[in-house]
């Protein structure tokens, strides 16, 4: 690593100038990724901070994906928590790197004593304020509950989920960051036509929207028909686009958390 400051945390202007015109230095991959997955260094102007680099030529395609890259929708994702105002996931951009364009996205480092939001647990000794979303056994047959906490941070989360059609929220993609913020991760298989909302997030499901998640879908819906749409068209497709712009109606008509479809499966694999 070069010997400038090594920045944890950074405020979203400074981290994107630090994306877009960092110079790289890589420091390993990141073996449990299906796709190529990077993480390295990124140093200007004496600051220095970790990043997480998905450069395009390592993604493997997916029949049900043919469209556009998973390092297009892992930018788009971070466009729309952005617009939401709630800041859900870490600043990403599309930039040229060691190996060619990619998502390159700042590094969240979980401090040690963060407390997990989701997880296992005993299904007789489900934390207080905790949801189960699914039943489990051990490998020795002993009963566990996928569960995870009632938390306003959390619920912001699953709005989000919902409006980018999230196909793959898995626990392991919530991280708590050093500011006690929460922060999502890993969107490459987002923004589908159709409805594709897998996530083990579903504690929520029918309940009311809370109000700030109305006013922001509001908001949103209205940046949608202009400048975010138009952002977005650079990474998505029309049609994926307009169908972004539906769920955010539908969300705001139905003013509920989706619930789980009967069609396909509600939680992915692995769920953490």
């Amino acid at each position: 690593m070069t010997s400038a400051e090594l920045r944890p945390v950074l405020d979203e202007s400074d981290a994107l100038r630090l994306l877009y015109g960092g110079e790289f230095e890589l420091e390993g991959r990141l073996v449990d990724a299906s796709n190529t997955t990077l993480r390295g260094f990124l140093t200007l102007d004496g600051v220095t901070a970790r990043c997480v680099y998905k450069p395009v030529r390592g993604e493997r395609p997916l029949w049900d994906f043919p469209d556009g890259t998973l390092a297009g929708r892992e930018v788009s994702a971070y466009l729309v928590s952005r617009a939401t105002g709630w800041d859900l996931i870490p600043p990403t951009v599309l930039r040229d790197g060691p190996l060619g364009p990619g998502a390159c996205q700042l590094w969240i480092d979980e401090p040690e004593q963060a407390e997990p939001l989701v997880g296992f647990v005993p299904a007789r000794s489900l934390p207080p304020r905790w949801f189960r979303v699914a039943a489990a056994r051990d490998e020795d047959g002993a009963p566990y509950a996928l569960a995870h906490a009632d938390d306003p941070r959390l619920a912001r989360l699953a709005v989000l989920d919902a409006v980018i059609n999230n196909a793959d929220r898995k626990g392991g993609h919530v991280l708590v960051g050093p500011d006690d913020r929460i922060y999502g991760v890993d969107h490459g298989v987002c923004f589908h036509v159709e409805e594709k909302l897998r996530t083990v997030l579903w504690g929520w499901a029918r309940r009311d929207l809370p109000p700030d998640a109305l006013e922001m879908l509001t908001e949103l819906a209205r940046g949608l028909a202009g400048p975010l749409g138009e952002s977005l068209s650079e990474h998505l497709t029309i049609g994926e686009v307009a169908a972004l712009a539906r769920r955010v109606d539908r969300l705001l008509a139905t003013a509920r958390f989706p619930e789980p479809s009967e069609e396909w499966p509600a939680i992915p694999w692995p769920p953490i």
